[in-house]
């Protein structure tokens, strides 16, 4: 799916970047971190957070020795962007198969990876409501063949949610649906 932006950008690891940064806005990271992450240089990796960074796509901020980057959601592009990074990754499809065919559902939440921007190839799903397994299986499946990425879900009733939510809470979670009428959590 990255050959979507591969056709506009020619750099991979802006590309990387750019879905680290703008799929999950409140992930902050720094440069040793990304480097190890992407597996590259921190040469080749400043390079392309100082380009970012000089468009103004990026913020840092100076923590003692360490900058934290992070995407800034200010840039007029940042909408589209964000829509576009989805759409790579391929959680728009996720979202609305899920919502679409799979009963009551509350709230869907991405956790661990990919709710930090990282794109391993393995999609977390936390599914709160009463939802129909074997639609879930059977769209999970076909999904992950058209995203080329695997999905993994855990499916909780409202009772399961609200007990499991603080231990949820310290891994990396993304709100990406909620039912209207359901409290913010």
């Amino acid at each position: 799916m990255e050959n979507l932006f591969a056709g506009l950008i020619s750099s991979k690891t802006r590309i990387k970047l750019l879905v680290r940064f703008f799929f999950n806005p409140n992930t902050r990271s720094y440069l040793r971190e990304l480097a190890n992450e992407f597996n590259l240089s921190t040469n080749s990796v400043r390079e392309e957070l100082n380009q970012l960074t000089r468009t103004k796509l990026l913020k840092s901020k100076k923590d003692g020795r360490c900058v934290t980057y992070m995407a800034n959601t200010e840039h007029p592009l940042f909408p589209e962007l964000k829509s576009m990074v989805s759409k790579v990754i391929g959680i728009d499809q996720v979202i609305d198969g899920i919502v679409n065919r799979l009963g009551d559902l509350e709230i869907a939440y991405l956790i661990d990876d990919y709710a930090e921007g990282k794109d391993t190839g393995i999609i977390d799903l936390v599914l709160v409501g009463n939802v129909n397994q074997y639609h879930l299986n059977d769209l999970s499946r076909k999904t992950e063949r058209y995203i080329k990425r695997k999905i993994r879900t855990l499916v909780l009733s409202r009772k399961e949610h609200e007990e499991l939510l603080p231990k949820l809470k310290k891994r990396p979670l993304f709100l990406i649906w909620e039912a209207k009428g359901i409290g913010k959590t």
